[in-house]
């Protein structure tokens, strides 16, 4: 058990320095474009080199949405750190469900194990949807074979969804009442199934 939280320990201060790269980088960004500064000097080209992949894709959501895209670093602040947390939240997930599963088989406790099994694989679940979602954010194209992969998986639940709840201004929120319908199966699983275990053993 000892080793998943080596490897959740790894992804955690992985995925923090991840982000605290990131907000550097945006201010910077931000610093550049409200002062006078050479935008063909080292640091102006390589600031704008390494933040264009994730300003961009922000920055033309924005636009269709008639917001200004002088925001975007800041708004791409804030999606790295969402984006960040629910990294955490699934991996924890993931680990809880790999270490519960182990300690449940060990105790011969068969219905705990289906439990864990049905848990993980729902977590993975929401997992494909939020990567469904990262990439549409990317514009991804479709003739590409992960995303066909994503769709592909996530239609099920996600095109029924679609129909029956309606966007909010421009903004599809099927994937966010598809996440709260994963989580509430979880709930249910560990409410029955797993009654008694303790869950979370990360986070």
């Amino acid at each position: 058990m000892l080793i998943f939280q080596k490897i959740y320990l790894v992804i955690y201060y992985g995925v923090t320095a991840l982000i605290v790269a990131t907000i550097v980088l945006m201010i910077l960004r931000l610093i550049l474009n409200y002062t006078d500064v050479n935008p063909f000097t080292w640091l102006a080209m390589n600031v704008r080199r390494l933040s264009d992949p994730l300003i961009n894709p922000v920055r033309r959501r924005l636009a269709g949405f008639g917001v200004d895209p002088k925001i975007a670093p800041l708004i791409t602040i804030l999606l790295v750190i969402l984006v960040g947390w629910f990294a955490l939240q699934l991996a924890a997930n993931i680990l809880s469900t790999l270490t519960g599963t182990l300690l449940a088989a060990q105790l011969g406790a068969f219905v705990a194990v289906i439990g864990y099994v049905l848990y993980g694989l729902l977590g993975f679940y929401a997992l494909l949807i939020f990567v469904r979602v990262i990439c549409s954010w990317g514009m991804v194209s479709y003739a590409n074979p992960v995303m066909r992969f994503l769709v592909n998986a996530t239609d099920p639940l996600l095109v029924p969804l679609q129909r029956i709840v309606p966007p909010l201004g421009m903004v599809d929120i099927s994937a966010i009442v598809a996440f709260l319908i994963v989580w509430l199966l979880q709930q249910a699983v560990a409410g029955t199934l797993l009654r008694g275990f303790r869950l979370n053993f990360f986070g």
